[in-house]
């Protein structure tokens, strides 16, 4: 992975909201292959202290960096975390090559 792309991966995650967004759609996804749900970005929305129009921004940051994809389902937004993504830079970070 090039270091202009690490950079703008860690510049998505400095932000303390975007980071606390990121950890929650985290824990969204892992449940959900629990339950079989999908993570709708209403149910996180509830737990965190940001408006709605400042959450969609940090969700397109998020998406902009890879590390989330998005779909929309009917009026709701799903968020899916990029696994792939996650691995290469936890390879990365353990100075692991591929």
């Amino acid at each position: 992975m090039d270091t202009k792309k690490m950079a703008k991966i860690f510049k998505a995650l400095s932000h303390p909201n975007r980071l606390e967004l990121y950890l929650n759609i985290v824990k969204a996804h892992e449940a959900s292959f629990e339950t079989g749900d999908e993570c709708f970005v209403t149910d996180i929305i509830d737990s965190l202290k940001i408006g709605a129009p400042t959450i969609s921004h940090h969700i397109k940051e998020l998406a902009n960096a890879g590390l989330i994809y998005t779909e929309k389902k009917g009026k709701f937004l799903v968020c899916k975390v990029n696994e792939e993504l996650v691995e290469e830079v936890g390879n990365m970070l353990a100075l692991q090559r591929k």
